[in-house]
Parts: C-alpha cells; structure tokens; sequence
C-alpha cells in the first residue's frame, strides 16, 4: 500500500491472538490518514519489573500504551495484540492514557514494599509523545519522583522533554536523574520514513544542549542501527551529540519481534526496494539466518562479521570523541518518603 503521510505503516495485520479478524477491503489508499484516538487504560498497578540481563534497568514506567511517533521498527509495537488491536496501525492511532498512572505511582512508591531503584520512563513507548502535551502524565510522574527523589532514567525521541528540566534538575542535584536522546539518523528525510511524528534530529540535538546547559547527565542512544541502511551514520551521531553536551552513549541493534518483521519489509518495499534485500541479507547474517534473534545474549548486538564491525565503529567512535565507557551513575540516597521524614529525623 502506499504510504501515508504522518504514519509509519498503511497496515494493520492481524492480531496473532484473534480468531476473527474483520478487513476493509473497500479502503482506498487515497483515504486520509486515520485520525489519533484515546483511550482510557484502567490499570491499576504502574510500575513494571524485568529480568533481562541485557536491559540497564529492573524497574519501569510508561503512562502511555501505543506511540503516535510511528516509528515503523518499534519492538513495542506487538504488545498492542495484547490489547485486542493490531501491531500495525492501530499501534500509532489507538493510543492508550494512563489517566491515574502519578496516583498510582505514588502510592507504589509510598509502600513499605518498595526498594528503591532507578526507574526507566519510556521502557516500552515513549513518554513524550505527541499526547504527553496534552495530558502530562510524564511531568506528573516526574513529580512524584521529585517528591520521593527516586532515582529515573529518562530515553525519548522528542524535543519536548526539555519542558521538565525543571524538575529533571532537581533530580540531578541528588544524583537522581539523566536522559538518553535517542537518534536514529540525522538525515531528516530518512527520519520523517522511519520515525514520522518525532522530533527533527536536530531539535534531538538541541535538547542534549539544553538539558545538559541546565546541569542534566545527557547522553545519546544510537538505535535502532539498521545494516545498510544508517549504519554509516554511527561516528557522525555519536560527533553531533557529543558536541551537543552528550556524555555517554550507548546503541542498540534492530529488532523485528513478531508483527514487526512483515511491517518492516513492507516498509523496506515501499520506501528502499532497491535496497531491501541488502538490508534484510545483513540481517539475516546477524541474526543466525534469522530476521529476528530473541536470544538475551545477542538481541541487542546481533552476532557474526558484519555485528563485530558495527561494534567496533561504535567503539571507535566513542574513544575518538571521549566518552568511552561513560555511564550515568545514579544514587538512591537521597530517597525519602514525604510525610515521613520528620520521623526518619527522630529515628
């Protein structure tokens, strides 16, 4: 089908886990693009707690289920058929609010139960997408971390995130906070493709710079490397941010879990035919013969001849620019639990 402007996918594949799936076959792709809808989420529990060894974090929040940016290689994108909607589209329109998620994190964060620990803000989707402005339940979130000076680790794609250095830096003064800006390219036309509804890569940069002016840790994420495709683009990412005020980076190597793997293929098809079957030939090189390698141990690196260089760019990248083995060091001694802290004065 024919792209749509604004949307990372025209499809809407079928939920692995419904027997019935209903198809429009009179829609047009000269129809416009599907509007955004919200919904409700009545979750009661908000935090979540992950055991992959390869993920930095244990703990992590996301006010938001689906992501308007769009991006058509999000790994998110199959936990939507959990919900009874698609991977494809229905991921980037049908957009789930957290509408209770500060008052529920808050009276997580108040039990006894809880230990503190970094928490993760955009682990799944991201926290500030376009909906964040107008329900603001990521700068409520961040409140009640404030409050708490819980330790968070913020990753996003959107400039918007500057609109809550205020109480990121509040944050960092405890050691309590950093954020990762996560850039996929700098070339503009091949970010509108990949990631339609993100930020310019350069307002991406722009944010490092003033998060990093205001005292915030700011790194860059490089992800996803797609082969063949941006791969190239490592050093020269890796050299804007830096200049920007980056002072780590880390990179991630893309996956197509599931439903993500026909979408990125047709989106492959639409926008890069003549490439396609290279990109998809490094993939396979890097995954066992394989789209998709699930296994801890490689998922986020790949393995084989072409992954071994992609390292070793990274790594070069980063010793070129200074930041080699850099990493936000995040303390949890500055936890409290407002209300209480007059008797952990007495006690």
């Amino acid at each position: 089908m024919n792209p749509q402007k604004g949307r990372g996918t025209t499809s809407n594949p079928a939920n692995r886990f419904e027997t019935l799936w209903v198809v429009d076959e009179q829609k047009s792709p000269d129809d416009p693009a599907p509007r955004t809808h919200f919904l409700k989420d009545d979750s009661r529990s908000l935090i979540t707690y992950n055991d992959s060894p390869d993920v930095p974090f244990a703990a992590g929040i996301n006010p938001y289920r689906g992501c308007e940016h769009g991006c058509i290689y999000c790994y998110a994108r199959p936990t939507h058929e959990f919900l009874g909607f698609s991977a494809g589209l229905d991921f980037e329109t049908r957009i789930l609010v957290k509408e209770n998620a500060p008052e529920i994190l808050e009276k997580e964060l108040a039990s006894p139960k809880w230990q503190p620990q970094t928490i993760a803000l955009s682990g799944n989707t991201d926290a500030y997408q376009p909906a964040e402005r107008r329900f603001q339940l990521t700068r409520r979130c961040l409140e009640v971390l404030r409050d708490f000076r819980n330790p968070v680790g913020v990753i996003t794609k959107n400039h918007l995130v500057t609109r809550d250095q205020d109480l990121l830096g509040e944050l960092a003064r405890v050691r309590a906070a950093s954020v990762h800006l996560s850039i996929t390219t700098l070339d503009a036309g091949l970010a509108r493709l990949l990631e339609p509804r993100t930020s310019h890569p350069q307002r991406r940069l722009e944010a490092i710079r003033e998060l990093t002016a205001a005292g915030i840790p700011c790194g860059v994420m490089v992800a996803p490397i797609i082969p063949a495709l941006n791969d190239r683009e490592v050093p020269g990412i890796i050299e804007a941010a830096v200049k920007a005020g980056a002072q780590y980076a880390g990179y991630v190597m893309l996956r197509l879990p599931r439903a993500v793997e026909p979408l990125f293929e047709e989106w492959l098809e639409n926008h890069f035919p003549e490439r396609r079957e290279k990109v998809l030939n490094r993939l396979r090189a890097m995954r066992g013969g394989e789209l998709n390698d699930r296994r801890f141990s490689s998922r986020m690196r790949g393995e084989g001849l072409f992954a071994e260089q992609i390292r070793s760019l990274y790594a070069l990248a980063c010793r070129s620019q200074g930041i080699a083995g850099n990493r936000p060091e995040l303390a949890t001694d500055a936890f409290r639990r407002p209300g209480g802290i007059q008797l952990d004065l007495f006690e």
